[in-house]
């Protein structure tokens, strides 16, 4: 199939899970993209596995979180292990309990997130354009220029913007001569999925095996009896595309100080592991999104959802843009807001990476002797294993030093910037439970007002909601009551007072303030964001 259009609004380049996800916020939010992909098709073959906490918030914002949860498999807890001795076991059960609707760690490889991703766009009339390959990228100030290879076809487009979601060898990256800084890590790694035949493999558990000839991990897969092994390459195997799993499997008997007993081989494969972060995420109207903007070790399941918010993160402000609803200084927010999220994950994993991979006699006797006590001490405080949860899972993610967090506010806890916490609401009128996040599910900014107002009040900012935002305000009101003093406590709203909360659509704080003031609302959407007032874009 070939592109039919010589111009789009926006261009994406890489339809893996970075690449779908920012088209589908895009057609979520009313913008048609056009994405390709050098790929002759979906694959089901990918690296990620663990999909976060908060990715599965936004998948239940989209309206798709039910085939993922029918469709994966929960973790139930880490064990560490040497010599085929459990050093330490650490159950996730009841971990973020209460922090989050998804208070765990699901396994849904890769392909799954692509294939329900390819659903959403199939659903809403957008087709990936595979076997199109990007050729060259040339910016003006008004529009990007591009040449497309689609078979013998090719094929000349111009779009608004384009935004990079093609991979660790990003094409787009690499003609715009974006330095990629960092490195790559000395050992060479292989993974495998496979169906094992193993007693001492439990159904939900993650393995990690330590040892002096190196590392493996076993991720259980929603499958029965199935698992993605990862680990290093034994001396003297090299990496070729011959490679077999039968190459390996003494090393990692070795390892495990067990027969693994390989029923069936789905997939195996070699790779080199990077730790890489592009200098800038944006250039004139190109953006980088995912792998294409940063690179790290699969330490924590960290990668594929940290793409996922990249596309969430730029998907509503780019539509905001494209629908000439919000002030195109919104895009400068994206990389202000992003990429030190990006840098202190590089970090994090890196040093974690480094000292799993050591061999070094101080680094063995540290992982022996004093991390396995060390891990029972911190899974065993109920604060320390909530901070660690906050942090794997994204929800501690923040944006609090951003242009566009406004916080006028004495409360100390929740500020803006911070993701809206979960927290459940009774709603008195309807006599039924909810949540705050679920009062977040349509497109647009979301208006929250916590305190008692009188129908004058109620009436005057429904009117001037409807004269000036229109579909781009959602309104919730939450007078006090005895089944929700929970959602007062946390935002520290005292007997007698209120406070305004507006909701990003990515669920992120924009506004706190103790007061409810018309005119502090209009000044934060209209000149701190850039959303246009309803009147202005007739």
């Amino acid at each position: 199939m070939l592109i039919a259009e010589q111009h789009t609004k926006v261009l994406i380049i890489g339809a893996g899970p970075s690449g779908l996800m920012m088209a589908a916020q895009l057609l979520r939010h009313g913008v048609q993209p056009i994405i390709i992909d050098s790929k002759q098709g979906p694959t089901d073959q990918s690296k990620a596995l663990a999909v976060q906490a908060r990715s599965l918030e936004i998948y239940r914002q989209m309206g798709v979180i039910g085939p993922i949860l029918a469709n994966g498999k929960q973790a139930g807890g880490v064990a560490f292990n040497e010599d085929g001795k459990v050093l330490a076991e650490l159950s996730l059960e009841n971990t973020g309990k209460g922090e989050t609707k998804f208070p765990f760690v699901l396994l849904y490889q890769q392909s799954k997130n692509e294939r329900l991703l390819l659903d959403f766009l199939t659903t809403n009339c957008c087709p990936v354009y595979w076997d199109t390959n990007l050729i060259s990228v040339k910016q003006t100030l008004g529009q990007v220029e591009v040449q497309l290879q689609s078979g013998t076809e090719t094929i000349n487009l111009t779009a608004n913007w384009l935004v990079a979601a093609d991979g660790t060898h990003s094409v787009v990256r690499k003609q715009l001569q974006i330095p990629f800084t960092g490195d790559s890590y000395a050992h060479e790694f292989y993974l495998a999925d496979v169906e094992l035949a193993n007693a001492a493999l439990t159904g939900n558990q993650v393995q990690l095996y330590l040892s002096k000839a190196g590392f493996a991990g076993y991720f259980p897969m929603p499958e029965d009896n199935c698992y993605r092994i990862i680990g290093n390459l034994p001396k003297g195997v090299e990496p070729s595309e011959d490679l077999q799993i039968e190459e390996v499997l003494p090393h990692l008997d070795n390892i495990t100080q067990t027969d693994n007993n390989v029923a069936h081989v789905k997939w195996f494969t070699t790779y080199r592991l990077h730790h890489r972060m592009a200098d800038s995420f944006r250039l004139q109207r190109c953006f980088l999104i995912g792998d294409a903007a940063h690179i790290h070790s699969p330490v924590g399941g960290q990668g594929m959802n940290t793409g996922l918010q990249d596309a969430y993160n730029l998907g509503w402000k780019m539509a905001g843009v494209v629908n000439e609803q919000i002030q195109e200084s919104i895009l400068d927010t994206y990389a202000a807001e992003r990429m030190p999220v990006a840098k202190e994950l590089l970090n994090t994993t890196d040093r974690v990476f480094k000292i799993v991979m050591s061999t070094s006699w101080l680094t063995m006797l540290f992982k022996k002797w004093i991390m396995p006590g060390l891990l029972k001490f911190v899974w065993g405080r109920e604060g320390l294993r909530d901070i660690f949860f906050r942090r794997v899972s994204q929800i501690f993610i923040n944006y609090r030093h951003s242009a566009i967090s406004l916080h006028l506010s004495n409360g100390k806890t929740v500020k803006a910037g911070d993701r809206l916490p979960y927290l459940k609401v009774f709603d008195e009128k309807k006599q039924e439970e909810t949540d705050l996040h679920e009062w977040c599910t349509k497109p647009g900014f979301t208006l929250i007002i916590l305190g008692k107002l009188q129908e004058l009040d109620l009436f005057t900012l429904a009117k001037w909601i409807t004269q000036n935002y229109g579909v781009n305000l959602n309104f919730f009101y939450l007078p006090p009551s005895a089944k929700n003093e929970e959602i007062f406590k946390i935002f520290e709203v005292a007997n007698g007072r209120k406070k305004t909360l507006i909701i990003r659509p990515d669920m992120h704080i924009g506004l706190i303030n103790d007061v409810v003031d018309i005119e502090m609302m209009d000044n934060y959407l209209n000149n701190v964001v850039g959303l246009h007032k309803t009147s202005a874009t007739k």
